[in-house]
């Protein structure tokens, strides 16, 4: 699996909230840090079960990815995300980046998350995601 392979899965998995293809994605062993002050969820069924409870409130979910930057060795990349969507029901937008490692298959064994949930919606700017 290629980084983009990867990053579009991961898109796809978000917009059907489908956390048993998010799980798919990671290492038996992976890590998966959605906020740097918190533990990570571990392993696949950390990740399923993480993406089943916060996908469980989103509906109208509109992910946007940018194009991943990659390391040399495609080991490492960072890719940007926009998301519009309802969140219990309230429109937001959710913008942010992905810092990931890959093991040798292509799966996650690291993913650390920096993000900003804004109220409302709001369209990426010209740009963005390049």
């Amino acid at each position: 699996m290629t980084v983009q392979q990867w990053v579009d899965a991961y898109a796809q998995a978000w917009r059907d909230r489908d956390a048993d293809a998010a799980a798919r994605l990671f290492t038996e062993d992976g890590l998966y840090r959605d906020h740097p002050l918190q533990a990570a969820h571990r392993g696949t069924e950390g990740v399923r079960s993480y993406w089943a409870n916060v996908t469980s409130t989103q509906d109208r979910v509109d992910v946007r990815m940018g194009r991943p930057v990659e390391a040399s060795d495609a080991r490492r990349a960072a890719v940007e995300f926009w998301v519009r969507m309802l969140n219990d029901g309230a429109e937001v937008t959710l913008v942010g980046i992905l810092f990931l490692r890959f093991a040798a298959d292509g799966r996650c064994e690291d993913l650390r998350e920096a993000w900003l949930f804004e109220p409302g919606e709001h369209a990426p700017h010209d740009g963005w995601g390049s």
